[in-house]
C-alpha cells in the first residue's frame, strides 16, 4: 500500500518523501548506535568496578598475598601521600617528556626512513634484509650500547626508545607507499609528473590513513622503550620507582607506578585517536 501511495505522487513529493524517510533512517541508526556506545562505557566500567571490589576485599581478607599485591586502597593511599609532596609528579613529569619525544622522533624519522626508501628501490632491495633483522633483533639487548654511546641518561632512554618505534614505522610505512596503486602513479606521468609530483600528490596522500594509525602503534613502543630505557640507566620516572621499588620489596610502590603508567599511556592513546579523528574529518 505504502509503495503504490508512493507512485502517485509527483516526482518531487517522491524525492521529498524518500529524503524524509531516509533522514528517519539515518536518525534511527545514529540513536542506536549512541546507545550501543553508551552500553558498551557502562560494561566497560562495570568490570571495572567489580575487579576493584574483588581485588580490595581479596587483599583485605587475605585471598590473596597483600604484600605481593597489595590492593586498591593501599595503592590510592600511597599515590596521594607522595602527590602531596610532589614527588610522583616530578617522575611523571620525567617519563611523559621522554615518551613524547620518543614519539614524536620516531614517527618522523621512521616515516621520512620509508620515504627515502621508497624514493630509491635499489636502496631499497640493499636494505631489505637489514631492516628485517634490526626489527626482529632484542631492543632491550641494545640497552648497554646505548649507554656507553650517549651516557647514562635521557639520551639513553630517548635512543632505546627509537629502536622500537624507528624501525616498526619504517616497516609499516614502507609497505604502505609499495602497496599504492602503480595506475595511479602512471597517470601522474602521463600528464610530465616527476617522481615528488608522484610522491606528494599519489603516494603520501593514499598512505595518510596508515601514517596516522602508525601514531597507535607507536604510543605503546614509546613507553616500553621508555620504561626499558629507565629500568637500566634512570634515577628518576617511573620506571626508575618501578625498579626501586622491587629494591626494597615496596610492591604497593611498583604496582601503583604501573597504575599511573596504564593511565598515562591510555590518555596518550585517545589523545592520539582524537588527532585522528580530526585530521581525517578534514581531510
Amino acid at each position: 500500500m505504502k509503495d503504490e501511495a508512493v507512485k502517485q505522487l509527483s516526482t518531487t513529493e517522491q524525492a521529498g518523501f524518500t529524503a524524509q524517510l531516509a533522514e528517519q533512517e539515518l536518525g534511527r541508526f545514529r540513536k542506536n548506535a549512541r546507545r550501543i556506545t553508551w552500553i558498551a562505557r557502562f560494561t566497560q566500567l562495570s568490570i571495572l568496578f567489580v575487579f576493584m571490589i574483588w581485588w580490595e576485599l581479596a587483599g583485605r581478607l587475605q585471598w590473596i598475598d597483600a604484600l605481593l599485591f597489595s590492593y586498591p586502597s593501599r595503592i590510592a593511599v600511597l599515590i596521594y601521600s607522595k602527590a602531596m609532596d610532589g614527588s610522583i609528579f616530578i617522575h611523571l613529569q620525567v617519563t611523559i617528556w621522554e615518551t613524547i619525544i620518543g614519539f614524536v622522533l620516531g614517527t618522523l624519522f621512521g616515516t621520512a626512513a620509508a620515504a627515502i626508501i621508497w624514493w630509491s628501490p635499489f636502496l631499497s632491495r640493499v636494505l631489505d634484509p637489514y631492516i628485517v633483522v634490526l626489527n626482529s633483533l632484542p631492543k632491550v639487548a641494545l640497552g648497554p650500547l646505548f649507554i656507553v654511546a650517549f651516557g647514562a641518561g635521557q639520551l639513553a632512554i630517548i635512543a632505546t626508545t627509537l629502536s622500537l618505534t624507528v624501525i616498526i614505522t619504517l616497516l609499516v610505512v614502507s609497505n604502505s607507499f609499495k602497496e599504492v596503486d602503480s595506475n595511479y602513479s602512471k597517470v601522474v606521468k602521463i600528464f610530465g609528473g616527476t617522481r615528488g609530483h608522484i610522491f606528494q600528490k599519489v603516494i603520501l596522500p593514499a598512505t595518510y590513513p596508515t601514517i596516522l594509525s602508525t601514531l597507535k602503534v607507536n604510543v605503546g613502543l614509546s613507553w616500553v622503550g621508555v620504561i626499558v630505557g629507565e629500568f637500566l640507566v634512570s634515577k628518576e620516572g617511573l620506571g626508575y620507582l618501578i625498579i626501586y621499588g622491587f629494591q626494597v620489596f615496596n610492591f604497593t610502590l611498583v604496582i601503583g607506578s604501573v597504575i599511573l603508567i596504564a593511565i598515562a599511556a591510555a590518555v596518550m592513546y585517545q589523545g592520539v585517536a582524537f588527532l585522528e579523528r580530526k585530521l581525517m574529518g578534514r581531510r
